[in-house]
């Protein structure tokens, strides 16, 4: 009889010592918190654990109540090693010294007798040195960004474990745990960790998974809320986790840096009756008057988005370089979304958020250059 998904993770983390877990360039703070929560599940397995994305040093800073795991990195450096090997069946190396010089390592060999013949030499690259990747609200491999980029054999040596509960989810994992009816990818972990360990759940992970479905449902307010997502957030209540704690570092204590750049923002939000868009442009001179950066913008579009019900599509601009500019668009229509995604050039669609950078030489010319996207689908965006 084969072995159900649960049942192959628990065989995975029997035998993995040092996992690897990954999320999105841009992850939402269900994401981060789901993947916080599992860092300490596996910590507490005794596992040497990383945590790794592109922003998530910056991200973690929103969730800054919740407590940190020992190995959070914003990169996968020295993930293998490589091998310099010299086969000694001719000649014998007794001595090896190494020299370092500003733009390259030397490596001194002395042989026993004679001289070397190079075609004893053979470069190997030895096993990373994580034997598990879990990945976590990625709907593909390209969406994990510079971490991708940078180690793509990893992906192809190690299993992955895919979880995500997006429509538009690749099934890349040899393990897939993806379920687009989920509240949010915390609720699927929560199920995950039960089935995979249930003593193991403890209030600080039990405090970061409801911190995932409660930012994910905005405090059960959203259609997303369903009688599974309460159940599974009064059984992570009942393990510890704060709820009253939650709401109020989430919602209610906010920096005053980003309520500055809430309150610029909001002064000039613009509508379009007939998109059902709300949008806002922001300047470098916004940024610097509240003392915000660009990484605090995502928090910005989820409270504009908590306060216009009546629009579907939410959109924000802001200054990349003199001719870039970046964008950020939620949608609740998966739909237009990938339509738009085929308009803009390299724009990677995370859930139901869409993040791009396209050529203007202001944030008008990008304004247009947008909403001319969104009247028209799938149209080419002109330069």
């Amino acid at each position: 009889m084969s072995l159900t998904p649960i049942q192959q993770f628990q065989e995975l983390l029997k035998k993995t010592n040092a996992p690897l877990i990954l999320l999105p360039s841009y992850p939402t703070r269900d994401m981060l918190s789901s993947a916080l929560a599992l860092a300490f599940f596996l910590e507490t397995n005794g596992k040497e654990v990383t945590v790794a994305g592109d922003h998530i040093l910056e991200d973690k800073q929103e969730l800054s109540f919740l407590a940190t795991p020992k190995n959070l990195v914003a990169s996968i450096t020295g993930a293998r090693d490589f091998v310099l090997a010299f086969n000694m069946e001719r000649n014998k190396i007794v001595d090896v010294r190494t020299e370092n010089l500003p733009d390259e390592l030397r490596i001194y060999l002395t042989p026993e007798h004679g001289s070397i013949d190079p075609r004893d030499f053979s470069f190997i690259p030895a096993n990373f040195k994580f034997d598990l990747a879990i990945i976590i609200g990625s709907p593909d491999k390209e969406s994990l960004g510079k971490i991708y980029e940078d180690n793509p054999d990893i992906f192809y040596e190690v299993p992955l474990v895919n979880i995500d509960n997006h429509p538009n989810n690749e099934l890349f994992g040899q393990i897939n745990f993806v379920d687009i009816t989920a509240s949010s990818t915390a609720e699927i972990l929560t199920e995950i960790l039960e089935k995979a360990d249930a003593t193991l759940l403890r209030e600080s992970i039990a405090e970061c998974l409801l911190t995932g479905i409660i930012s994910e449902t905005e405090s059960f307010q959203k259609k997303n809320t369903t009688p599974k997502a309460l159940h599974t957030a009064s059984l992570l209540m009942d393990r510890g986790a704060d709820q009253q704690k939650i709401v109020r570092s989430l919602y209610k204590t906010q920096p005053l840096h980003l309520l500055k750049l809430w309150g610029r923002v909001m002064a000039q939000v613009r509508w379009n009756e007939e998109l059902r868009l709300i949008w806002a442009l922001v300047s470098i001179e916004d940024l610097v008057q509240s003392r915000a950066k660009a990484e605090d913008l995502p928090l910005v579009l989820e409270k504009i988005k908590s306060n216009y019900a009546s629009a579907n599509t939410f959109l924000i601009l802001y200054p990349e370089t003199a001719t870039h500019i970046q964008g950020i668009i939620k949608s609740a229509s998966l739909e237009s979304l990938s339509s738009l995604k085929e308009s803009l050039t390299g724009s990677k669609l995370f859930g139901d958020t869409l993040r791009f950078s396209l050529e203007a030489n202001s944030l008008d010319e990008a304004e247009q250059k947008v909403v001319a996207a969104l009247r028209v689908p799938n149209a080419p965006l002109a330069n």
